[in-house]
């Protein structure tokens, strides 16, 4: 916006404030127009959008003190009642009207001075830029130190904004529709809604463009950063775009091979096959029970883990000795005290 505009807008009118509002009423009045007007609360709405825009616009002038006092002179000139004095001894001055008559051909007389604020070249009268070039520096965007009025800043980017959000883990696991509170101490408190992609994990940071803090003077709007905290479950874990659980299995299912129940986040089970002879810790991969996102759909990884029992009766310990004297000339740590000795220094002659 060009300073020449100033002269056309009042924007204490458009805040709702007296022209002498202390700053803290000025951002009062912005943040409640502001939260009113939001297009988040009025979508499709081109009025409110129109009102928000103007908001926005006379906040950004009169937040600012040095644009504020600019501004305010600006209108006192478009009122007539603004003068420059020469300062010199006994107080003499050149009236705001003689020093423009002096300067356009006009004598001491000084009543037809007029000016335009259009700057087309052959127009009658000095444009505004002209005017204000006599003082130092140019009245349009991009003006000057020297100048003794500044144009406001120009389209400015919103600020981006922080949240936090907890998730269970099947939310973070399928993805989630959130409606998010947003505390924001220029717009005040507002909800956002946010869609959480599947698969997301905690401490991770999503980025939702265009719902942070609006922008100034046609400049987009911020962005929301949600840093996500996922509650922990009792039976899964994520292993990248795999769901990880471990099944325990009894000793004569792991040696003789079965068929066992596996739970799956989604509340079902599947039969998964544990070949004879499975090791305790051994994984088993269940295609297509893992995270389901647009690119891929990860797996359940079932880790089998050999329960033993911890209470024996009569027939099972018996059943166990028998097992035990016909398997007695098997070591299963053979292998282990082998290897053990092939990392020794010096060739490996412990004892």
């Amino acid at each position: 916006m060009a300073s020449q505009d100033w002269f056309e807008k009042d924007f204490y009118a458009v805040l709702g404030v007296s022209v002498d509002a202390s700053q803290d009423d000025v951002k009062k009045a912005y943040r409640k127009l502001a939260r009113k007007h939001h297009p988040d609360a009025n979508a499709g709405d081109t009025a409110s959008e129109k009102k928000f825009k103007e908001v926005g616009e006379a906040y950004a002038v009169l937040s600012d003190p040095e644009q504020r006092k600019q501004y305010d002179a600006v209108r006192q000139m478009a009122r007539g009642g603004a003068r420059f004095t020469s300062g010199g001894p006994g107080g003499g001055g050149a009236g705001f009207d003689d020093v423009f008559s002096n300067l356009f051909g006009g004598g001491g007389g000084g009543g037809n001075v007029r000016f335009t604020t259009t700057g087309s070249p052959g127009a009658s009268g000095a444009s505004f830029e002209d005017i204000m070039s006599m003082f130092g520096g140019a009245a349009g965007p991009g003006a000057g130190a020297g100048t003794g009025f500044r144009a406001p800043r120009g389209a400015r980017r919103g600020e981006d904004l922080t949240a936090d959000v907890t998730l269970t883990f099947k939310q973070a696991v399928e993805g989630a529709q959130l409606s998010l509170r947003v505390d924001d101490p220029m717009t005040g408190v507002r909800t956002v809604n946010a869609r959480i992609p599947a698969g997301v994990r905690g401490g991770q940071k999503v980025r939702l463009r265009g719902k942070g803090r609006p922008g100034d003077h046609g400049g987009g709007d911020g962005d929301l950063v949600v840093t996500v905290h996922v509650e922990p479950h009792s039976v899964f874990t994520l292993d990248g775009d795999d769901l990880r659980v471990t099944v325990p299995v009894t000793f004569p299912e792991a040696t003789l091979g079965a068929q066992v129940e596996v739970p799956t986040l989604e509340g079902q089970t599947v039969r998964v096959k544990v070949p004879a002879g499975t090791p305790s810790g051994r994984t088993l991969r269940v295609k297509g029970h893992g995270v389901k996102t647009s690119k891929s759909t990860g797996d359940l990884l079932v880790t089998v883990q050999v329960v033993v029992p911890q209470r024996l009766d009569s027939s099972a310990r018996e059943a166990l000795e028998k097992f035990a004297a016909a398997t007695a000339g098997e070591d299963p740590r053979a292998d282990l005290v082998a290897r053990a000795r092939r990392d020794v220094p010096g060739g490996g002659h412990a004892r």
